[in-house]
């Protein structure tokens, strides 16, 4: 194959604004040396995120307090329910056709940040180029968060307890048609598509008039099943402090959501409520065993639980646990199905729609499901000052261990459904009627198991050398060893990852500084003979505020340039066509072939056929990383950080099948042939300025990530159209609608559609090929990902006047698509779903050719329902993610108390509003599932 030369694009168009930028002068990061580093000395890319800033969501975890923080960090949501609802990271956007999330840390460990509360968290350090992630070796490809936890404080004692309760609503949730309206609907659509008409006219004047609820109903099964609000309390109360030789941070949290089930007490002894609820206790304690022997220890336990409605028809080993009940009831049963009850109490259903798709039934009467997990996290570090033996020497072990099992109690029960069914009609009065029955009636159930469980062990040890050589050169060096043993449930999920690095930082006057870093990384997920992999970079600092040419000037308080290069490996394996895997890449694999009969009665002769080929290639996917910066702090009260980027990924699995002729005969390889290029620039400001009484401060952040696929051993296309080498990851493909067919003319004198038969009122594509036919070969890029988007932004503002605040924080994104093709919502019908009211308002009509939707369907529409421009939507939007009115009580008050050091009241909103271009659905989860929620949320802090 033909080298690519590696190339830095002259402009990097992307920008990112940080909200709470560093203090310069005093901004400490541990970055993963056994040192940490002051603002001036750091050459890497480094954005710094402190509890003050993101502590303002009254979220359930860390993770869902980033939105809008952190420069070049992308969080995104898409979930609304509130046990599931866990964001997405990217650190500078997408750059892979594999895995691009980064390595997730807390406290320097590899571990799943839902179990921590917000509250118990110090720091978000986010690393982004390749000299701060280099000592990371394998794990930090796609960037570092590293979440540091709070410490105890030589000399102190503190108190804080602080209580929230919140309410929250469903946003945007899915407005469907009434039963007459949904039986019209039917009925057009059946005309549509030339078949007799399912309701009689005497059927839709009953849904009309309403005097028959038991044999043609109209139940809002939305209003019906969800009640308006649900509520969260958060309780925490932490201790913090420490003697001379000791210091301690303890924390102790509850949170509990209950959630929108309308009815759930409708049973004896037990709820249906969709509930969460999390407990946490940490204990972070630091001991001078003596004045060279220091010992740091942290545990955290968590405990949490959820209860949801019964699950028919489920697995226990189905670790989703519940049936959902927006995706699989309320997008899906039109109004008009049956009612909720017969007359006789027997829940609803029939023979179209089985009562098991009952959301009513289904939230009361098929009894609860519940998982328990239960977490420990605990990690000791023992540090040694060996300045006996040379001054500047120190080492330090560190071991930890982490367990996490999940278990499932499954006391679902079944129920008896049916409905009564008109069979004849007189005089406009239903004449006979049949009874249909189906189900059974059982106990509770009692069925429980271990769905999930994880273990991860590590061990690090780290010799340094920390001096000053003189008064204008000073030393740090470091070597550290790393191993990590990560187990969970099933076949081939039993890790080992080693890793060795050499850190070096040489610092010359305080205003100039070098950093080398070279990593030595292993890991049993690689293929033998390629486990091992190298990873050297090199970053470069110069403080040019403390120059002399630059001491005079009164208006730059801090001025620093960066810069920074380097190669980073990754033991990512390839990916399947379903995003899974594929650990054996470098065997053979074999199948079973035919069969051949042997003499009578000796049964038969099987045989095997080679299947997918061996690998025959064995390289790391690898990112050669560059880097420049810019820290600044301005007027005494600007900070400023720029930094551009570009990076080459390469080396990344890709299916070879593009490289080959079908005559091959056999599944092609994986191959280390793919390459993409990103570039970009982290821009980050905040003002801070105090005029008279009144504090002001403002922020902002701006995003724009670009990537481009270079080479992915793309097959030969036919049309260049098709081509999709040189697009973006994740770039959307479809096809281009040009309006509805008007007529059977229209129809006529149009190029022919070959997805199915069309009629008036159908999607109209245009020919991109020009060959005069409309099919797959007419696909080209529409859009942009629906996966991130390129521009992804935030900005703040608050003002604090004799303890009276308030804070508003605004995340937006932009060239960022969405794909409407959400069942019922967007695509009624199909298979006996139901019908929006947005569909039904928009539909086309011969009386309304200038539609937003196509015609109505009862059956699934080949033609109109491909990827296309009409169902593509521009998914930019600006959100309010918080705003919180404050008072903190005046210390002349509480000084009164001798007791209380501070107290705040205050109220927050979250994500009250949206600005976006979708409207019918929350942009951010548009999707058939759990709508996403509003909330408001009074609380109080008190300091001891």
């Amino acid at each position: 194959m033909k080298k690519k030369r590696i190339m830095i694009p002259m402009v990097l168009a992307c920008l990112s604004v940080q909200v709470g930028a560093q203090e310069y002068n005093d901004s400490l990061a541990t970055t993963g040396y056994a040192k940490t580093q002051s603002a001036a000395e750091r050459t890497s890319s480094v954005s710094i995120i402190k509890n003050e800033d993101f502590n303002k969501r009254s979220a359930k975890n860390i993770g869902n307090s980033l939105f809008g923080q952190g420069a070049g960090l992308m969080t995104l949501q898409g979930n609304g329910q509130y046990s599931n609802a866990e964001p997405t990271f990217y650190i500078r956007g997408l750059k892979t056709m594999s895995k691009n999330n980064p390595l997730i840390l807390v406290d320097g460990i590899e571990r799943d940040i839902d179990k921590i509360t917000s509250e118990e968290v110090e720091n978000v350090i986010v690393l982004k180029d390749a000299a701060a992630v280099a000592i990371y070796g394998y794990k930090g490809i796609n960037g570092v968060i590293n979440i540091e936890t709070k410490r105890g404080k030589y000399r102190t004692k503190e108190v804080n307890v602080s209580y929230e309760h919140g309410f929250e609503w469903q946003a945007r949730k899915p407005q469907f048609v009434n039963s007459a309206t949904y039986a019209t609907a039917v009925n057009e659509a059946l005309a549509n598509d030339g078949m007799l008409p399912r309701y009689s006219q005497d059927e839709l004047n009953a849904f009309n008039s309403g005097t028959l609820p038991y044999l043609y109903p109209n139940v809002n099964w939305v209003d019906e099943t969800m009640g308006e609000l649900a509520s969260t309390n958060i309780y925490n109360v932490s201790f913090r402090g420490g003697a001379d030789k000791f210091r301690y941070y303890a924390l102790g949290s509850l949170i509990n959501n209950k959630g929108f089930i309308g009815s759930p007490n409708e049973n004896e002894g037990y709820s249906t409520q969709d509930q969460y609820s999390k407990a946490n206790l940490r204990m972070n304690l630091d001991i001078d065993l003596t004045n060279n022997t220091k010992l740091k220890l942290n545990i955290l336990g968590s405990l949490m639980e959820t209860r949801s409605p019964g699950a028919i028809d489920t697995n226990i080993d189905d670790t989703s646990g519940d049936l959902n009940l927006w995706s699989s009831m309320l997008y899906v049963l039109p109004s008009a199905a049956f009612p909720i009850k017969l007359e006789d109490g027997t829940w609803g259903g029939n023979s179209t729609w089985k009562g098991t798709l009952n959301p009513i039934a289904m939230s009361q009467g098929a009894a609860y499901s519940k998982q328990h997990e239960r977490s420990v996290f605990a990690d000791m570090t023992l540090i040694q000052n060996l300045s006996s033996i040379t001054p500047g020497l120190g080492a330090s072990v560190m071991i930890s261990y982490d367990n996490t099992a999940l278990f499932r109690e499954d006391h679902s029960k079944t129920f008896v459904y049916g409905s009564d069914i008109v069979t004849s009609w007189e005089n406009g009065v239903p004449a006979a009627t049949t009874h249909f029955s189906e189900g059974k009636d059982s106990d509770m159930g009692s069925a429980a198991k271990v769905t999930t469980y994880k273990k991860a062990f590590n061990v690090s040890g780290t010799l340094y050398y920390d001096k000053a050589l003189n008064e204008d050169h000073h030393l740090y060096s470091q070597l550290k060893w790393d191993y990590e043993s990560r187990k969970f449930i099933g076949l081939n999920t039993t890790y080992y990852r080693y890793n060795t690095s050499l850190y070096t930082h040489y610092g010359y006057k305080d205003k100039m500084f070098a950093d080398l870093s070279i990593s030595a990384s292993a890991s049993n997920r690689m293929a033998p003979g390629s486990k091992w992999a190298f990873s050297p970079t090199l970053s470069l600092a110069w403080v040019l505020s403390k120059e002399d040419f630059m001491k005079d000037n009164e208006w730059i308080n801090f001025l620093k340039l960066r810069a920074s290069a380097g190669v980073i490996n990754s033991d990512q394996l390839p990916l399947d066509s379903n995003g899974n895997e594929v650990y054996n890449y470098f065997e053979q694999t074999y199948g079973g072939g035919s069969t051949y009969p042997l003499a009578p009665n000796d049964g038969l002769l099987g045989s095997y056929v080679l299947g997918r080929l061996a690998s025959p290639s064995l390289r790391h996917e690898k990112a050669y990383k560059y880097n420049i910066g810019v820290d600044a702090s301005l007027f005494n009260s600007l900070d400023i950080t720029l930094d551009g980027y570009y990076e080459r990924r390469s080396d990344i699995w890709v299916d070879s099948k593009g490289k080959y002729s079908s005559i091959l005969g056999f599944d092609t390889p994986f191959e280390n042939a793919g390459i993409v290029d990103s570039w970009g620039v982290d821009f980050g400001a905040n003002y801070t300025k105090k005029i008279g009484e009144v504090k002001l401060n403002a922020g902002a952040n701006f995003l724009f990530a670009k990537n481009k696929i270079v080479e992915q051993l793309e097959e030969a296309r036919l049309y260049s159209n098709l081509v999709t080498t040189n697009d973006p990851l994740k770039q959307t493909y479809g096809l281009q609608a040009i309006g509805f067919f008007k007529d059977q003319a229209d129809i006529d004198n149009s190029p022919k559609q070959l997805f199915s038969d069309v009629k008036a009122g159908d999607i109209k594509y245009k020919d991109v090929n020009k060959d005069n036919v409309i099919d797959s070969n007419d696909k080209t890029a529409i859009g942009y990902s629906t996966t991130a988007p390129e521009i992804y932004y935030s900005f703040h503002l608050g003002a604090d006047w004799k303890g009276l605040g308030f804070d508003a924080m605004f995340q937006g994104t932009g060239r960022y698509s969405a794909v409407l093709n959400t069942k019922s919502l967007f695509w009624p019908l199909i298979n006996n779903t139901t019908i929006s009211q947005e569909y039904f308002d928009n539909r086309w009509t011969p009386e309304n050719q200038d539609a937003k939707y196509p015609r109505l369907s009862s059956q699934s529409n080949d033609n109109n329902y491909q990827t296309n421009t009409l169902w593509l939507a521009d998914r930019s939007f600006l959100k309010l993610r918080s705003v919180e009115v404050y008072y903190k009580l005046p210390q002349c008050l509480l000084q009164k108390t001798k007791v209380v050091r501070n107290a705040k009241l205050y109220v927050r909103g979250i994500d009250l509003l949206c600005f976006d271009n979708v409207k019918v659905a929350d942009p951010e989860c548009y999707g058939a599932g759990y709508p996403l929620t509003r909330s408001v949320v009074a609380g109080v802090s008190i300091g001891f």
